[in-house]
């Protein structure tokens, strides 16, 4: 018998390589165009209004189909990628979102724009799981956490380009031109992945064949300093093939714990997204111009960027509980004041960014917590699910928001953002989290 070697043990002794860097990179360029992509029915919202002479909530079900097909995605292309490898999986996402959004710049009928939209989230929901998996795996561990928030945050990098670019292009080259951009350019990058993007080495290693061995010891020579045995069999962890089962959070007495992180991941994800996907429009029905209004687009996702810096520093050091129960207070706060801001622009801007760290900076805490609240076995199940249940919030939070704009108008639109939030920090009242020297200890898996 074949002596073994573990893929993770060798990777997390060594340096990031040449290698490594290049797949961080590449991974986080498909983010970057994803979170473009993601956002720009958002900050084109306004001028699609204009050009289709539709009322607020007519734009409801096209921002819907978007997040809908992102929920189908995930667990599609998730799946297809254990089956045919994580590479192509991601280049099959980054080609179905580039081509479906490049498309809907051709769009005559606003059925179109929705149908295209949906495929396009097929694509932009599968590429997540598919590129953190492949980051994490290609990272020495001390480094993963770092790493798979640096690629995260591609979304929230590209969200605020595609706002930027909105805000200064789109009278020039209208919302088809944001498109036309939005689309050509992950399409360009796929070239790059087809030369450069290696196979996911666990997915090489599980498959048993001969073939799949020699090309992890080619990609690990690239990787590890000393030289590999000739005859050697590379192998994962013996815990790797091992998952957690949902009736497990149930059981344990983690029952109230579950709802209760479940309940926050939806509530949290309503607002968040009922934020994302309408405040261009918000903004431009409160008297923005509508060249202006993807600025707030910008902002949003600037601070996120700005604030997740310190977090991913502190988030392992502090308590998890008492800094989510903050964040939410502070987004309770902003809410109801930008309901009271009215047309004071330099403060609507202002809270706007209090808004990235108290509406959406849970995002990255939320993580963190699942880690804290559950044993190892059960971490990958949980996370899993926590997430399902916030892409169900945030169909919810994209198809009720224009609703409330319509309703309300956009004092009552911001007002009612607090009542998610409200309802999420009260979940997380009803969750005992470990000290942060416990969770250390749990580590990641």
């Amino acid at each position: 018998m074949k002596a073994t070697l573990s893929i993770p043990g060798l990777i997390d002794q060594e340096a990031m390589s040449a290698l490594q860097w290049r797949v961080l990179v590449l991974c986080f360029l498909i983010a970057l165009f994803d979170g473009f992509d993601t956002q720009a029915m958002a900050f084109t919202g306004p001028a699609i209004l204009d050009a289709f002479k539709l009322q607020s909530r007519d734009l409801a079900p096209i921002l819907t189909a978007g997040i809908v097909g992102m929920v189908f995605g995930a667990m599609m292309l998730g799946q297809l990628g254990d089956k045919i490898g994580r590479r192509p999986a991601a280049m099959l996402g980054v080609a179905v979102f580039g081509a479906a959004t490049l498309l809907t710049a051709s769009a005559t009928e606003t059925w179109q724009i929705l149908a295209l939209r949906f495929i396009a989230g097929l694509g932009m929901g599968g590429c997540t799981p598919v590129v953190l998996a492949l980051a994490a795996e290609y990272t020495p561990a001390r480094w993963r956490g770092a790493v798979v928030t640096g690629v995260l945050l591609g979304l929230p990098a590209g969200a605020m380009l595609g706002g930027l670019l909105a805000a200064k292009m789109l009278p020039v080259i209208g919302w088809q031109g944001i498109f036309i951009i939005g689309g050509t350019a992950p399409l360009l990058l796929l070239l790059a992945l087809a030369v450069l993007l290696p196979e996911s080495l666990h997915f090489k290693a599980v498959r048993g064949d001969e073939a799949g061995q020699r090309y992890v010891a080619k990609t690990l020579a690239r990787i590890v300093a000393q030289p590999l045995p000739a005859d050697i069999r590379f192998t994962l962890p013996e815990d790797a093939s091992i998952h957690g089962s949902v009736r497990g959070l149930f059981a344990d007495g983690y029952a109230r714990k579950t709802l209760a992180i479940w309940s926050v991941y939806l509530l949290n994800w309503v607002a968040w997204f009922m934020l994302l996907s309408w405040l261009p429009t918000v903004l431009k029905t409160a008297g923005l111009p509508t060249a202006q209004a993807p600025m707030g687009t910008f902002v949003v996702n600037l601070a996120f960027i700005v604030f997740a810096v310190p977090l991913s520093y502190l988030l392992p050091r502090l308590s998890i509980r008492s800094l989510l129960i903050a964040m939410f207070a502070l987004g309770v706060a902003t809410a109801l004041g930008l309901g009271y801001a009215g047309t004071n622009w330099t403060l609507v801007f202002l809270l706007l960014g209090l808004a990235g760290l108290g509406v959406g900076g849970q995002q990255l805490a939320l993580n963190y917590w699942v880690i804290s609240v559950y044993p190892t076995a059960l971490r990958a199940t949980a996370s899993g699910w926590s997430i399902g249940m916030g892409r169900a919030g945030a169909i919810i939070g994209s198809a009720v928001g224009g609703s409330f704009l319509s309703w309300l108008g956009p004092a009552g639109f911001f007002m009612v953002l607090a009542i998610p939030l409200l309802g999420a920090l009260l979940a997380v009242l009803m969750v005992e989290i470990q000290s942060p020297s416990e969770s250390r200890q749990g580590g990641f898996s």
